[in-house]
């Protein structure tokens, strides 16, 4: 069985997207696939629109703190961002996996220049986890 979290600072974008990718990749198997946050932001309507344009329906999923999981529980913890490689409680036993995306959040320009950056960090998300879900 799979036992994956993803982290990131917001659980707003980069790890909700890994975590939709995860669950969408292993759909069918018994898995523990979960998100969190050095804090919860809320979940980014910009980041459930283009999961939804390859099929992938993240806007059930919650954003949470990294608190407010227990990570023992989790064979592997991947930090997307750097912010959340700095922050994560150590967890002793687990493997750890870090990547570092952009944080889309933070793209400027009207609507359509933000999308084109967030479907290139859905995109590079999308080849991390069908990676890390090989492990």
């Amino acid at each position: 069985m799979k036992k994956i979290v993803f982290l990131c600072t917001g659980n707003s974008c980069r790890s909700q997207m890994a975590e939709g990718f995860a669950r969408d990749l292993l759909k069918g198997q018994d898995f523990i696939i979960d998100s969190a946050g050095v804090q919860a932001d809320g979940l980014n309507p910009l980041a459930i629109k283009v999961m939804s344009e390859v099929g992938v329906d993240i806007q059930h999923q919650k954003s949470k703190t990294i608190k407010s999981l227990d990570l023992n529980q989790f064979e592997l913890i991947v930090t997307v961002c750097d912010n959340a490689k700095e922050n994560c409680p150590l967890v002793n036993d687990r493997k750890t996996m870090h990547k570092n995306f952009d944080d889309p959040a933070l793209s400027k320009g009207s609507i359509e220049e933000q999308l084109v950056v967030y479907r290139k960090i859905r995109d590079q998300i999308q080849v991390m986890v069908k990676e890390v879900v090989k492990i």
